[in-house]
């Protein structure tokens, strides 16, 4: 009788104990529910704010101009709003930057990954990843400072503000990104892979460049990505390094801007509210966000596309 009553009792607390869990996991998951939907609504706010002006900007101006012009004097008589210009200014700093921080991120990567031994790793690796934590405003003082001094040495008719230093320090600044996550992904490359392909007599180059990166070139890829769109969304770098001169060139020596370099100008408070040239700042924004939402989809498309599961 004692030890029925002792069972009854048992089974009263576990099922009293299932009843707070069970309760607290519904607490958990509405409060985990609401900070999603929180996200969610903000991002489509942030979008809506976005259109909605945009979409008053080309009730005034052709989006065919918008996209094939090649002049942008929106502040200037004659207006002209033509976004060409910016976007090859931002195209010109992203290849300039993507020739610094992709095969420096790769080479380091790989030198982290299959050639550091593990105490030389643990100290390089978290001083790499201190770059990442500067701020970018930094960079644009070390751009304007160190760099374009340097290059005025070698080329004497580079102009002050110029693309080539704003595009170094943004390159300098994404190597961690490059680097990080190349690393991360050929380290989860399984020894058994690397093993057999010593096995077969293969070098430790070999082995890296046939088999390691090949495995995780789909996470290489994205954090090539990933690191093109950190530097097309790149700010105080290029408007405090790169100028403020709205121009269709190739020439990396002379003065350009950006789109994010305009939309600090216009934000800086010079311009009438619901003016023309205010709703600018909303349509160079919209098409910066088109660029770097691509660019993320396309990331996401290649890890899923090629990724390799062990």
């Amino acid at each position: 009788m004692a030890c029925k009553e002792g069972g009854d009792v048992v089974k009263k607390i576990q099922f009293e104990g299932k009843e707070k869990m069970n309760r607290l996991e519904k607490v958990v998951k509405i409060i985990l529910t609401t900070l999603g939907l929180i996200s969610i609504f903000t991002t489509i706010g942030i979008i809506f704010s976005l259109f909605e002006e945009t979409y008053m900007f080309f009730k005034e101006v052709s989006i065919v101009e918008f996209l094939t012009g090649t002049k942008w004097t929106p502040l200037i008589e004659p207006t002209h709003f033509g976004v060409l210009p910016l976007v090859a200014g931002t195209m010109l700093i992203v290849v300039i930057a993507g020739l610094i921080s992709i095969p420096l991120g790769l080479g380091s990567a790989i030198y982290l990954s299959e050639y550091a031994p593990k105490k030389v790793r643990k100290i390089l690796k978290p001083i790499l990843e201190v770059l990442a934590g500067v701020p970018s405003i930094v960079y644009g003082y070390f751009a304007l400072t160190a760099i374009t001094p340097l290059i005025r040495n070698i080329f004497p008719d580079t102009s002050v503000y110029n693309a080539l230093s704003a595009g170094i320090a943004v390159g300098i600044m994404t190597i961690p990104l490059v680097s990080s996550m190349s690393e991360d992904a050929m380290m989860a490359v399984p020894d058994s892979l690397r093993n057999g392909a010593y096995a077969l007599g293969a070098t430790k180059l070999e082995v890296t460049k046939d088999v390691v990166i090949p495995t995780a070139m789909s996470s290489i890829v994205a954090s090539f990505i990933l690191a093109i769109s950190r530097a097309v969304g790149e700010t105080m770098i290029v408007a405090m390094a790169a100028g403020s001169t709205p121009k269709l060139t190739i020439n990396p020596l002379e003065s350009i801007q950006t789109m994010t370099g305009y939309i600090v100008q216009i934000s800086m408070g010079d311009v009438p509210y619901g003016s023309l040239a205010y709703k600018t700042l909303f349509a160079v924004g919209t098409l910066l966000f088109l660029m770097t939402f691509t660019l993320n989809v396309i990331s996401r498309y290649f890890v899923r596309k090629y990724r390799r599961a062990y």
